[in-house]
């Protein structure tokens, strides 16, 4: 069983079991006292009454008759709206019917994937009607010739993935939700992941998609055509726009070959210098087969091994770093991995190494890393930085914000993606605190806009980082996101008070 694996199934596991801790978890309304709803239709019988006449009994859920919980709350329980209503359409024309009726009736509506994110931004703030994606989870097709692989936004991606391995090929992102995420839910927030080092983000991957407006208009942009200059490239708006714009509803996505080897090697290293050079030498040795270069700190792995009981096969270094490589040829890329280590070893880079001889050692190291927020979240509560900087400074945030914090929190530590900045900066207590909270936020963002990063890597602003969002945009940028909002979605319906603080006349 993969460490991917079974992350996935932990998120699934806390996504169905939120509707059991709602009463626990605060309404989004109450924990931030400042939002206050838009000047929306409160739903009433007439408005239900259109829905059920277009869809069938089972895609129409009230509140009067379900447990919209796990619709309501996120799977992190840190966020919970009033939704009385989801719709659970099948296909895009469905969704283009539900959207013209909110619009014209002024509905305020929230797009919903598999409901992973981190940053509240799929679960409603207030009452708006949520629109699942869920049951339109078809993979229409999969060209081996080409890559392209075009599917419904609500197929769960490793559906799409077991899909693509029988056609020879693989995904070009891999993610720890990935038993829950959504391809919708990814193109909308421009997930990135742990090969992103080697296939780079969906920016590039999606060859096309179909959108519906906030008016209803389907906009279809699913081309397939890997070369095409006629005019603005507009489903590049929709990726990362996070439910906004429009409701992606179909993703034509780009997929490379399935590697037939995959080799992993984890490294235990004495500083943060010597972590830099074994991810320079990496680059220059491994060339093309490098596919992940992934950092984890001491306290990170003494979390990982003591709440999950996992074992190290490397111990006791203040950092360690797990190298994949993904190739075509087992002798080849396994020679090029041992000479690396050789040369790490040899020149004092790194104090300490292990190469896995077959995939079950392969996925117990990936374990070590995959595994670590599960192991954060038996602590307590966690409060979760995902940021971009620049590498050379990848774990300088973690020092100053242990200096900053002190003993409030019960630990502050940091892993993720090397190879391309993307630090997960994470600090547990027993339970939620305000106290903490002020201390963390927003210090933490200051300290990444003053490093000219990104306040948001690959979750997305949603709600809980709206009002940081000039952190890392110009004003003059966010001007023009805000104008194209207003073009798109100008009753603001799509996903409210979601990436920009204030309202959207401000």
């Amino acid at each position: 069983m993969s460490s991917l694996y079974k992350l996935s199934t932990t998120i699934r596991k806390l996504h169905s079991s939120a509707a059991r801790f709602t009463k626990n978890v605060e309404f989004t309304a109450v924990r931030y006292p400042y939002l206050k709803r838009g000047s929306y239709s409160f739903l009433s019988d007439r408005h239900l009454r259109f829905f059920q006449s277009i869809l069938s009994p089972h895609q129409v859920l009230t509140d009067e008759f379900n447990d919209l919980s796990g619709y309501n709350v996120d799977w992190m329980c840190s966020v919970r709206g009033s939704s009385r209503l989801v719709l659970r359409p099948k296909t895009t024309e469905e969704v283009g019917a539900i959207l013209q009726y909110c619009n014209a009736q002024n509905i305020a509506i929230c797009p919903q994937g598999g409901n992973t994110g981190l940053v509240g931004g799929s679960v409603p703030v207030f009452d708006e009607v949520i629109l699942s994606l869920g049951l339109m989870d078809a993979v229409i097709s999969v060209d081996e010739l080409s890559g392209i692989a075009i599917v419904q936004a609500g197929c769960v991606l490793e559906k799409l993935e077991t899909v693509l391995h029988l056609n020879n090929l693989t995904l070009p992102l891999d993610l720890g939700a990935k038993g829950s995420c959504q391809i919708g839910g990814n193109v909308a927030t421009n997930a990135g992941g742990i090969r992103l080092l080697r296939y780079g983000n969906l920016h590039g991957s999606v060859m096309g998609l179909t959108a519906v407006l906030a008016n209803g208009q389907i906009m279809d942009c699913l081309s397939t055509n890997k070369k095409d200059n006629t005019g603005y490239d507009l489903k590049q708006l929709f990726i990362g726009s996070e439910g906004t714009l429009g409701v992606v509803t179909q993703v034509a996505l780009h997929c490379p070959s399935k590697p037939t080897s995959v080799q992993v090697g984890f490294f235990g290293i004495n500083s943060f210098d010597n972590v830099l050079e074994t991810l320079r030498l990496s680059k220059q040795s491994l060339g093309e087969i490098l596919s992940s270069c992934e950092l984890i700190d001491q306290s990170s792995m003494e979390c990982v091994t003591s709440q999950l009981k996992l074992k190290s096969p490397v111990n006791d270094f203040p950092f360690y770093i797990l190298i994949e490589t993904s190739g075509s040829n087992a002798d080849h890329d396994a020679e090029k991995l041992n000479s690396l280590l050789e040369t790490l070893l040899k020149n004092g880079t790194i104090m300490d190494g292990t190469l896995a001889a077959d995939s079950t050692q392969a996925t117990n190291l990936w374990a070590l890393r995959e595994r670590i927020a599960e192991a954060l979240a038996s602590e307590g509560y966690v409060y979760k930085y995902d940021v971009s900087v620049p590498i050379r400074q990848f774990y300088q945030l973690v020092d100053v914000m242990r200096a900053e914090l002190g003993s409030l929190p019960i630990r502050c530590c940091g892993y993720g993606h090397l190879g391309d900045g993307n630090l997960h900066l994470n600090i547990t207590s027993q339970e939620y605190n305000t106290v903490l909270l002020n201390k963390i936020e927003p210090f933490v963002y200051n300290w990444v806009s003053r490093q000219r990063g990104s306040v948001s890597a690959e979750h997305g602003v949603g709600l809980k980082k709206r009002d940081y969002i000039e952190y890392t945009k110009s004003p003059t940028s966010v001007y023009w996101m805000r104008r194209m909002k207003k073009l798109f979605d100008p009753n603001n319906i799509l996903n409210p008070y979601k990436i920009f603080p204030g309202s959207l006349n401000d």
